[in-house]
């Protein structure tokens, strides 16, 4: 999917908040710059989150309980090791329900576990951004799905 600017990009994310069931992990794959934090802002608005939504890259994880669904944003960006995961604690927010936002999940492998969708955003040549999901598993395929029935396309 192409989205030609940050507005298209908000509009997504609130799109994918429509499709999510109470648990799922999804990676948020893409470079810096790429709209990963926009669209998970898109989401948390569809999802009836008003407050300010940042980038976790200091804080690694930041909570959003104030939504239908609670909802974590991690960024593992500033990771050196792997095993700075587990050194923060961090396995614990993926048990349960919830939704868990990962940026950067390739620096805390292997502790992380699977996602259920991936979803990649890379700058476009053309402008705007590329907007690609993929379905991990189950849980993922009927999210994307949903996904995509939601399309106004």
């Amino acid at each position: 999917m192409h989205l030609i600017d940050e507005n298209a990009t908000l509009a997504a994310g609130q799109q994918l908040a429509s499709a999510l069931p109470a648990r799922l992990t999804i990676f948020l794959c893409g470079d810096l710059g790429a709209g990963k934090t926009t669209l998970t802002r898109g989401l948390l608005r569809g999802l009836g989150y008003t407050g300010k939504v940042k980038s976790p890259t200091y804080t690694l994880v930041e909570p959003y309980k104030d939504s239908r669904i609670v909802v974590y944003h991690f960024d593992f960006y500033r990771f050196t090791n792997a095993e700075e995961f587990l050194e923060a604690g961090l396995e614990e927010y993926f048990e349960g329900n919830g939704i868990r936002l990962v940026e950067w999940p390739d620096r805390a492998q292997p502790y992380l576990q699977a996602a259920d969708l991936e979803v990649r955003l890379q700058v476009s040549a053309s402008g705007g951004r590329d907007l690609e999901l993929r379905a991990l598993n189950r849980e993922g395929q009927t999210c994307l799905e949903r996904f995509v029935a939601l399309s106004p396309n």
